[in-house]
């Protein structure tokens, strides 16, 4: 019983360990055209509102995932034309990969404020 739960207690360290390293993507970003978009929880996703630009207090898209990988749909908001793709995290990077029809395909890094 003792070996169990000692066992136990070395994998909830590691796991809270390897959450912690975790890239959040949660917080404030700068967009590819300088808008401020922020990512927040939302229903067990993340949802993507602009803050700032011509198109500020829009919702831009929905991502879920965990540590720095997620997948989602994002709408390009001059065109209104929907993604799905992905967006990975690295540092105080977003890398936010889309395409439409698998054939038009954008990508875009944001930097985070």
């Amino acid at each position: 019983m003792r070996m169990f739960i000692v066992a136990a207690a070395a994998a909830l360290a590691f796991s809270t360990a390897s959450v912690q390293a975790a890239e959040p993507i949660e917080g404030n970003w700068k967009t590819a055209s300088g808008a401020t978009a922020q990512i927040a929880p939302c229903g067990g996703s993340f949802c993507v509102t602009l803050k700032t630009g011509k198109h500020a207090g829009k919702q831009i898209g929905k991502m879920a995932g965990t540590g720095g990988d997620y997948k989602g749909n994002i709408t390009d908001p001059e065109t209104d034309k929907t993604y799905s793709g992905s967006g990975s995290v690295s540092g105080n990077s977003l890398k936010m990969k889309g395409c439409v029809l698998a054939v038009l395909c954008k990508s875009q890094t944001w930097s985070r404020l």
